[in-house]
């Protein structure tokens, strides 16, 4: 952890000297905790609070992109497995597990990963996810470096959650922690917020953050000392996600594309899911929300929509591009926000309008920095079953559902 003189160059050089105005009154732990929130903030976004800086939030031109469709797969499935299956066997793959989330839209007060979906029996969300991995370890004979990424909030119980359940049969030489870096929340004069004397207003710097973060933990050198040549990246949330799938490897490794992201069919032109395709001229996703009603329901001549490719978050990138996309420095979102803050008096206020910024990256751009990026079609019902919502569209109860007609015993 970082001194309190390491702390007061860092503030210094970026205004933010009233972060420490009260912490002559904190306790040991108190000034521990905010050391160690010091140490996680990167502070070269505030750069992004002018105007000539901020990343422009326009997109470009949008074009369909089609995809290796489940028949594709099918007819060149021996291929595909035997070229996946080499990478793996030969180390060359690793995988990124995002888990820095709390339950809370479950009703749940842990990290999400470790809500229980059993019903006669105890079933972990990360245990369904090693499971997933596991499968694998049996078809390759080797297991695959596995990076979970936690969050300040969460990474305590998360590792401890590991340990206790014996990492859920996963080899635990394998499994490295690291939390993601925290971006701090600003008012519109660029000054960082204080929650409380001890606690700054911070929040995960968004999906893009994970290589970043990876880096600054000094992961990278672990990835490089193992050879590692492709990270699949996934999110926890999604029960069936098959990990380090050694046809979806294959396939993007063949393609001699710099990229790949599992996708799967739009059950409707309204459906509310990210859509991979072209914007100007490279690989992107478009959000529903940034769709016109024309791109929803522009379709083929053979009557498919042509936008009709959703992603799961579950993405392969080459670890040499990612280097390269780390040193060009990736977008960062502003974005107004409602941010609770200390007054002066030192009580905690909750706004009711936007009262400053949040900074994010998000994995859309990383996606976009990519020359190629293969879709692979994978089956909805064998491969997305995401817990979003404690009931409802995409909720616990969805999940059980497609985790009970895939065979799996809850």
């Amino acid at each position: 952890m970082i001194t309190l003189d390491t702390a007061k160059k860092i503030l210094k050089q970026y205004g933010q000297e009233h972060i420490l105005a009260h912490y002559g009154e904190l306790d040991e732990n108190e000034k521990e905790k905010l050391l160690s929130q010091i140490e996680l903030i990167d502070f070269s976004v505030l750069e992004y609070l002018s105007n000539e800086n901020r990343h422009s939030s326009n997109r470009g031109k949008f074009e369909p992109l089609g995809a290796v469709t489940i028949e594709d797969i099918a007819e060149n499935k021996d291929k595909y497995h035997s070229v996946g299956v080499d990478a793996i066997r030969n180390g060359k793959v690793a995988a990124v597990l995002l888990a820095g989330g709390q339950g809370t839209r479950l009703g749940f007060d842990k990290p999400k990963g470790m809500f229980d979906i059993g019903i006669t029996k105890e079933l972990y969300i990360f245990e369904c996810l090693i499971n997933n991995l596991l499968k694998v370890v049996e078809d390759t004979g080797a297991f695959v470096p596995l990076y979970v990424m936690t969050s300040e909030k969460n990474n305590e119980d998360t590792v401890n959650f590991f340990e206790e359940k014996n990492y859920f049969g996963y080899d635990r030489k394998y499994v490295k922690f690291f939390i993601q870096d925290m971006a701090a929340s600003v008012d519109f004069n660029g000054k960082i917020y204080m929650e409380s004397k001890s606690d700054i207003s911070i929040s995960p710097n968004g999906n893009g953050g994970w290589f970043s973060s990876i880096v600054r933990a000094g992961l990278l050198k672990d990835i490089r000392k193992k050879g590692i040549e492709w990270i699949n990246v996934f999110a926890v949330d999604n029960v069936l996600q098959q990990i380090a799938d050694p046809c979806f490897i294959g396939a993007v490794i063949e393609s001699g594309s710099q990229s790949g992201s599992k996708v799967v069919s739009k059950v409707s032109p309204d459906e509310r899911v990210g859509v991979l395709c072209m914007e100007d001229n490279k690989p992107s996703i478009v959000e529903y929300y940034e769709m016109t009603e024309k791109m929803r329901e522009l379709c083929t001549e053979d009557g498919q929509l042509a936008y009709k490719y959703g992603v799961i978050l579950n993405y392969l990138f080459s670890v040499d591009r990612l280097e390269e996309i780390i040193s060009e420095k990736m977008p960062v979102h502003v974005v107004e926000k409602k941010i609770p803050y200390m007054d002066e008096n030192g009580e905690l206020v909750t706004p009711e309008e936007p009262n400053g910024y949040k900074f994010e990256t998000l994995v859309l751009d990383m996606v976009h920095m990519q020359e190629s990026c293969l879709p692979y079609e994978v089956e909805r019902c064998r491969e997305f079953a995401p817990v979003k919502n404690s009931d409802g569209v995409d909720s616990v109860e969805t999940a059980r559902e497609l985790l009970k007609q895939n065979g799996i015993e809850l």
